[in-house]
């Protein structure tokens, strides 16, 4: 087999990391395809630039139809982003018969089906391992290594930035916005951050692992996604008071053929394995009704770890390509798209209140929740400093989303309730 030539659109971080790990892995990748592999034409914004890593400007092009439009060209490896033009770039490429590798997450969960259907039509293959937790191998794990179980539930840590903030406000005792501010002068959040730290970045995520793992055709608007920004240093406090430890989760679960899908702020038990995943690091739970309990830990972003997912990809192709078996491995979704209604999600609550500081306003509470049926597994009071309140801080036993909404809607209306202060989701239970 001659030399496969690839087409990389961009060369920012991670698209260095690929030529950095395509130079210095070539042995072990000859090794592993049988053939050289050669970046051919890398598509820049502007040539003569410094960058991260060397390459000669007679390989660069500003033209994206050098690379789709390259007979010559193999495999084209997109690391630059961008979701509808790039979306049109990837087609023309795919009907041109150019096997892609992406790490686009927003680009697979909006269009991922109708790409993978192209692909599979043009006999293409299309990997997108690095879209999700950077250098973990995740999709390759569900779609591989746990192809043969029937998986219930993927809870994870798969957004680096918030996990971060998370991390440091704990661990600190520091306020949401310097942490930020710190994350961004790091480099770990963007100067507009709201993708991130409003859990839009993981809900895309959880919609390609939920797509993935429970074989359904998951949308972006079926993950009902909540960030971090509201989050207190007091809130924090009460968790760790109580046994737990606030981390941003996507939380993918399904019961008898209904599934449901998540991002949220919640509280984990100090004692769960993601409780200890800090700073920038990503960590999935998956559980399976054969294997039970695996979890996949590493770093979640940066160039040497996605471009790292990235080349694992593009040797799946190359090996592909050897077997003739390119576009053939692409399979269709399984079941029909089947959500549950707010009536079937069930969860344990945290759940922080200002009231007035007077007789019976407890017992006022306790009555809203004991007509739901919703009793409390935890409760902490205290008096509100230089104020005539009191603070009620519950976590509840297992309550129905629907039965919970209820109740936030009939305690706002009690004449004693000051404040909702905060409400989160518990996952498991802490032994404080």
């Amino acid at each position: 087999m001659d030399a496969i030539s690839i087409g990389l659109l961009g060369l920012g971080t991670v698209g260095s990391g690929v030529i950095t790990i395509i130079e210095n892995h070539q042995d072990k990748l000859m090794h592993q395809v049988g053939c050289p592999i050669r970046v051919k034409k890398v598509l820049v914004k502007e040539l003569g630039k410094d960058r991260a890593v060397k390459i000669d400007e007679a390989h660069m092009t500003t033209n994206i139809e050098d690379i789709i439009n390259d007979p010559d060209i193999d495999v084209v490896i997109e690391v630059m982003g961008g979701v509808d033009k790039t979306k049109e770039y990837l087609l023309q490429a795919i009907k041109n018969k150019k096997h892609i590798v992406t790490a686009n997450k927003d680009l697979m969960a909006l269009y991922g089906s109708e790409l993978l259907t192209a692909a599979k039509e043009n006999g293409c293959d299309l990997f997108y391992e690095a879209s999700v937790a950077g250098g973990i191998p995740i999709i390759r794990s569900l779609v591989d290594g746990l192809a043969s179980d029937r998986i219930t539930k993927m809870m994870g840590i798969v957004n680096g930035t918030t996990n971060f903030i998370l991390t440091k406000m704990t661990q600190e005792g520091l306020p949401y916005d310097s942490v930020l501010k710190e994350a961004q002068d790091l480099g770990y959040a963007e100067a507009n951050p709201a993708s991130d730290v409003e859990g839009l970045d993981a809900a895309r995520k959880m919609t390609i692992l939920a797509t993935l793992g429970f074989s359904m055709k998951i949308d972006l608007d079926d993950v009902k996604a909540t960030g971090i920004t509201t989050i207190t240093e007091e809130d924090l406090h009460y968790a760790k008071q109580l046994g737990y430890t606030m981390k941003l989760l996507g939380i993918a679960q399904r019961n008898e053929g209904k599934v449901e899908v998540s991002v949220q702020p919640t509280l984990l038990p100090q004692s769960h394995p993601l409780a200890s995943v800090h700073n920038e690091f990503n960590a999935v739970y998956v559980y399976g009704e054969a294997v039970g309990e695996t979890m996949f830990y590493g770093p979640g972003a940066g160039s040497l770890p996605t471009a790292t997912s990235i080349v694992s990809d593009l040797v799946a192709v190359v090996k592909n390509m050897r077997l003739g078996v390119n576009g053939s491995l692409a399979v269709a979704p399984q079941h029909e798209k089947n959500l549950k209604g707010s009536e079937e999600i069930y969860s344990k609550y945290f759940l922080r209140l200002h009231v007035k500081d007077e007789v019976g306003v407890f017992a006022e509470i306790t009555s809203v929740f004991s007509k739901h049926g919703v009793s409390f597994e935890k409760i902490l009071q205290l008096p509100v400093k230089e104020e005539d309140l009191a603070e009620i801080v519950l976590v509840t036993h297992l309550a129905s989303l629907k039965n919970y909404e209820d109740i936030l809607m009939e305690l706002r209306d009690l004449k004693a309730m000051k404040e909702i202060k905060s409400s989160y989701k518990v996952e498991g239970s802490a032994g404080a």
